[in-house]
């Protein structure tokens, strides 16, 4: 009796499992590499181009402009951090603040200390403050930054649906005193693709676009 016990509890569970997948697909995930952490998120709801335009603003009126000058006093203070203190990059830092004003993460450039091109303080203030809500996107949040951010981290900030960015820095200044040239990628990527320094050309699309075909396939696949 007490096997059949077992069995019908294990029954029930089996059939919650079913329903939970047919009713969440999205909230169900697997991974071939066991050893590959899955965290379930919700969905985010909208893609990159559905981002609505905030004007400026609105977003200095989101807080007291005392507020805006702490939190941009923070992201330069990290700045300093990365830049001066500890020497592990250009003078970059960055701060991510959700809408009550509470700060959720802090970035600091350690491209040179960690020999990563990607990591600048707007990427890693991003990267966290995704990891910690366990989101793709940041909507409801500012971006603040002690430098006017390169088109990497401006992507980025498109692709997390960052509401704003509010920045110290130009990307003049980050030349003149740091030898920066932000604006030559920014001049780059209003060329034609053929222009371009770094040559760019297609190979093996049809077996590029099976896997799409794929992935389109999905029914647990979340837009972002």
């Amino acid at each position: 009796m007490k096997n059949n016990g077992n069995y019908i509890l294990f029954s029930y569970l089996i059939c919650f499992c079913q329903i939970l997948i047919m009713c969440f697909p999205s909230a169900v995930f697997s991974a071939e590499n066991k050893d590959i952490e899955i965290k379930v998120v919700a969905d985010p709801g909208r893609r990159v181009s559905d981002i609505p335009k905030i004007s400026k603003e609105e977003i200095l009126a989101r807080f007291p402009m005392e507020k805006h000058r702490e939190f941009m006093a923070r992201a330069i203070a990290n700045s300093y951090k990365a830049g001066v203190k500890y020497k592990t990059g250009g003078a970059f830092g960055a701060v991510i603040v959700d809408k009550n004003g509470t700060v959720i993460s802090d970035g600091l450039n350690h491209v040179v200390g960690q020999n990563d091109p990607t990591w600048h303080g707007e990427m890693q203030a991003i990267r966290e403050a995704c990891a910690l809500l366990k989101t793709p996107k940041l909507t409801g949040h500012i971006l603040y930054t002690s430098s006017e951010p390169c088109p990497m981290c401006l992507a980025t900030a498109y692709w997390a649906g960052i509401d704003g960015i509010i920045y110290g820095a130009t990307v003049a200044d980050s030349k003149k005193y740091g030898n920066f040239d932000d604006d030559f990628i920014y001049a780059e990527l209003k060329k034609p693709v053929a222009e371009r320094a770094i040559s760019e050309q297609s190979l093996m699309r049809p077996e590029a676009v099976e896997v799409w075909k794929q992935y389109a396939e999905r029914k647990d696949k979340v837009d972002y």
